[in-house]
């Protein structure tokens, strides 16, 4: 019986991990909110040399969709030609320790893998 509690228990959080993922899901966003942090404010053409391989029709989706999620803000600065810079919103700077451990357990896979 107390297995079954425990098994309970865990629901609530395999749900949130699923939440977490369908808000962070794909190819590009973490590599996107990663460049964004990284620097604390990047302009679409940043981020596009940033993130290796993605599109600029997908870039746009996606930043697109992390600033209906509220993760990012997007400005655009009066200025010649026009410039549209990104930002992590508060709430998204909350992912910072996200990021900061998969860099480090990316750091730490590659050693494995390769042996360096």
């Amino acid at each position: 019986m107390a297995d079954n509690v425990c098994l309970a228990g865990h629901k609530k959080e395999i749900m949130a991990v699923h939440d977490a993922m369908d808000v962070l899901n794909g190819k590009w966003k973490i590599s996107i909110i990663s460049s964004i942090c990284y620097y604390n404010e990047r302009r679409f053409s940043d981020i596009l040399n940033d993130v290796t391989g993605i599109s600029n029709k997908m870039l746009s989706k996606e930043l697109k969709e992390l600033e209906m999620n509220k993760l990012i803000k997007r400005t655009v600065l009066d200025s010649q030609p026009v410039t549209v810079q990104y930002n992590l919103t508060e709430y998204g700077r909350t992912l910072q320790t996200i990021i900061n451990n998969l860099a480090d357990w990316g750091t730490e896979h590659r050693k494995v893998i390769t042996g360096k």
